[in-house]
């Protein structure tokens, strides 16, 4: 497990120094512990909460094979987000933010597949017949598409969720964010807004150091989900090859039935004597048995239970959150309503997942469930492969 930040750690980094106070935004005001020499400064106890809130959503997405897309353009954050991300495998944004990046995903995939199919033309050759000037062109192409998107080439899908670092810096990627429900990590100074994300953590994100400890706690609850995740299919897998190991196996003989004399009471020795030459001549047989009790009306003594049946274990909940749409707050209100599965979440009305979703949370009340038991009954049929195509055709998970 990875080790928990100390608030003495954070205040080494200098996580808690905010921006000037004339330039604060009033909504942070619960994150502020002081004001000093015209800064604010930030209650790290608070930042220390909501970080250990924000590292388990995003290890539970991790966990659920969602990509997770880090957004930091600024110049002391680039280098060290494409460092620190791309050991956990997953997809950043250190350049420009390219406008309609998630709202207009399908056209961002279309250049996307248009670099490999570069690297498939210097592959077969085909690359060598084009001219000097065309080869220079396609280069000069390829970079350009690289330095962009190189980092989101693997990202065939919308991601689960967003990690930005400087909100107010990426405002384009957090608007987008909001109009496709997916949830929103960030990093949030005292000039921000933290009403638009869903996970905030009050700290500075000026500073590198601060930057640096920070992305490295989440990296690390990546890497843990990630890790889950994969011992997890382990224990499937193992568990899959022992049921086709028991199915091999030829099935054992019957055990005879017990004896007679043992389901006879002992508290009746005068009965006993009378029955031992019927049971001795008799083949132990259900109907003996109750033939032989009835005629020396001798009370069979039933076995008692040793313990009561143990109560079964509540079914674990479907991974809502593979609905496009459906974040870790929502999956947990759904869950909580009544609505564990895919099969239920099929079945229900959207008004109804509305009202849920309304009553769990009134941040919740923009988002459009109406596409969701059509995802949910694909989920709920095994159709992973026609669920991933709709999403990835859809835009947001909303026709």
């Amino acid at each position: 497990m990875a080790q928990k930040v100390e608030v003495k750690d954070l205040l080494e980094a200098g996580v808690h120094f905010g921006h000037l106070t004339r330039k604060w935004n009033p909504n942070m005001a619960p994150y502020i512990y002081m004001e000093r020499n015209g800064i604010h400064v930030i209650n790290l106890y608070k930042t220390v909460a909501k970080l250990d809130e924000a590292n388990e959503a995003l290890k539970k997405i991790a966990a659920s094979g969602r990509k997770i897309l880090f957004v930091a353009t600024k110049k002391q954050a680039k280098d060290i987000v494409a460092e620190k991300v791309a050991k956990v495998n997953m997809p950043y944004i250190t350049e420009r933010w390219p406008g309609g990046m998630l709202t207009n995903f399908v056209t961002i995939r279309k250049a996307v597949k248009k670099m490999a199919a570069i690297d498939r033309m210097k592959k077969d050759g085909t690359f060598l017949t084009l001219s000097k000037k065309e080869r220079l062109q396609v280069d000069r192409l390829r970079a350009k598409l690289d330095k962009n998107l190189g980092s989101i080439s693997e990202m065939t899908r919308l991601p689960g969720a967003l990690f930005v670092v400087d909100t107010m810096r990426e405002h384009i990627a957090v608007k987008e964010a909001l109009k496709l429900n997916i949830p929103i990590f960030a990093m949030v100074d005292t000039n921000s807004d933290p009403r638009e994300i869903d996970y905030l953590i009050p700290s500075n994100d000026d500073a590198s150091k601060s930057i640096e400890i920070i992305m490295q706690q989440v990296t690390d609850a990546v890497a843990e989900g990630l890790s889950d995740r994969k011992s997890e299919k382990q224990a499937d897998k193992e568990g899959a090859d022992a049921d086709a190991k028991k199915q091999e196996a030829p099935a054992k003989k019957k055990e005879a039935p017990a004896p007679v004399a043992e389901k006879v009471v002992e508290a009746a020795p005068e009965v006993v004597e009378e029955v031992a030459p019927v049971v001795e001549e008799t083949p132990a047989t259900p109907e003996v048995v109750e033939e032989v009790a009835v005629a020396a009306e001798a009370p069979v003594v039933e076995e008692k239970k040793e313990k009561a049946p143990a109560k079964k274990e509540k079914a674990k909940a479907d991974d809502l959150t593979k609905v496009e749409g459906v974040g870790p707050k929502a999956a947990e209100a759904l869950v909580n309503a009544g609505l564990e599965s895919f099969a239920k979440l099929a079945e229900a009305d959207s008004d109804k997942i509305k009202e849920i979703l309304t009553e769990a949370s009134s941040r919740m009340a923009h988002l459009d469930p109406t596409s969701w038991p059509k995802q949910a009954q694909m989920a709920a049929d095994g159709k992973w492969d026609e669920l991933k195509e709709w999403q990835d055709n859809v835009k947001g998970g909303v026709e």
